[in-house]
């Protein structure tokens, strides 16, 4: 008996030093560098929603970081095109997370991309703060809330302004022209609930591939509907042409067109004549206060064009995890997420914001309205902002998580 006992003891002795030094390194930054990677669509139809912005989002994130922090860690950037295909941004993901050592991508612009690259850096537990993809399916039926942050918006919040505003005005039948993939097929979903729940219908959908060349087929059964309103379930190029050829064939005449994922990028490419009295819900506007105005007008001086919501909310994630790595001393996933969820955000692009226990971070959103070219002061100045749409409105309540890995609250 006592012989065991000093076995027992002996083999502890010996597994000692190995878990001391375990615990040790769960303090430290790995590889003595913080490296983030943007991983965006650089030269599809959505690059002038993320893109080069996103990547200068996070390169602005890190020098105000640097500036006012004075970290003792080094932080490296990098970023790579994923070209809208899944297999394409998962590949890179893992050969990041495997041979580079990558601690947290960003940005991952494109649903069916982000679903994919959600799955493998669960895998690695590596950290994704998704600012760019928009399918409420990242909570909900995919939600890995220990290893992703949903950041910027959802098809929730895109659907629920316009979907509530528009219909309450008396446009109540509604005809959607949809991306055919989990991005579309989301925002759909989401604008119909919220049309039926304020006393609309839907008369029907079209689906259209991404990145469509002619939307003259589509756009003709939209007008055969006779719905009072055709929702764009698209974003980026896709939206654009959509809007440009609903003029060309005279379909705005009759009816009204909401791009359910529109920002101030495509306002811009399209003209204020154009857009003219559209609304939809932004998740960010430059021209909106003091300090929106100070960030926005430094991202143009390198850009050339205001932020819409997603370059601006890849700054916020960024200088979120860097705040998160600081205060905890390490770049450990489990220690680095538990405290971005303890921290409020608070910087140009949102205040008061909070990440959730299934991974959505949520802040308020706003109502937008394009305003009439005589109405807009200086170049950029596009939206009446018609309502701010509080946190916890703007985003699906708890109550009706699809998330497996949350309690109902």
């Amino acid at each position: 008996m006592m012989k065991r006992k000093l076995l027992a003891l002996t083999l502890s002795a010996l597994f000692l030093p190995a878990a001391g030094s375990a615990l040790a390194q769960a303090g430290k930054i790995s590889g003595d560098v913080v490296k983030i990677a943007v991983l965006t669509d650089m030269s599809g139809v959505y690059s002038a929603l993320g893109g080069k912005g996103s990547v200068l989002g996070a390169e602005m994130a890190i020098e105000d970081f640097k500036a006012k922090f004075k970290p003792k860690f080094k932080i490296e950037l990098v970023s790579a095109d994923h070209q809208n295909k899944a297999d394409v941004g998962s590949n890179k993901v893992r050969e990041w997370y495997d041979t580079q050592g990558v601690d947290m991508v960003t940005d991952v612009l494109n649903s069916g991309v982000a679903i994919a690259v959600a799955k493998v850096t669960t895998e690695k537990n590596k950290i994704m703060l998704n600012t760019g993809a928009a399918s409420t399916r990242l909570t909900n039926e995919d939600c890995a809330p220990s290893n992703v942050v949903h950041y910027v918006y959802d098809t929730y919040a895109l659907a629920n302004g316009p979907g509530k505003a528009v219909t309450k005005q008396g446009k109540d039948s509604w005809f959607f022209l949809t991306a055919d993939y989990a991005f579309g097929h989301s925002l759909e979903k989401d604008t119909t609930d919220a049309v039926k729940a304020n006393g609309g219908k839907v008369l029907g959908a079209v689906r259209h591939p991404l990145n469509a060349s002619d939307f003259s087929s589509f756009l003709l059964q939209a007008q055969a509907s006779k719905a009072k309103v055709v929702g764009l379930a698209n974003a980026g190029g896709d939206t654009i042409n959509s809007i440009k050829a609903a003029n060309e064939f005279g379909l705005t005449k009759n009816q009204t067109v909401v791009g359910l994922l529109t920002t101030i990028v495509d306002i811009h490419a399209l003209g204020l004549p154009t857009t003219q009295g559209m609304m939809f819900t932004e998740g960010f506007y430059w021209n909106l206060n003091q300090e929106t105005r100070e960030f926005s007008r430094r991202f143009f001086s390198k850009h050339k064009g205001m932020p819409n919501m997603l370059p601006a909310g890849t700054y916020s994630a960024v200088l979120h995890y860097l705040k998160a790595v600081q205060a905890a001393g390490t770049d450990d996933t489990a220690a680095v997420m538990k405290q971005m969820k303890a921290t409020p955000i608070n910087d140009a692009f949102a205040k008061g914001g909070k990440i959730r226990d299934d991974g959505r971070m949520i802040h308020d959103m706003y109502l937008v309205e394009v305003k009439k070219q005589s109405e807009s002061k200086e170049p950029w100045d596009y939206y009446h902002v018609k309502q701010v749409i509080p946190a916890e409105e703007a985003f699906q309540p708890m109550a009706l998580s699809r998330c497996a890995a949350v309690a109902k609250k």
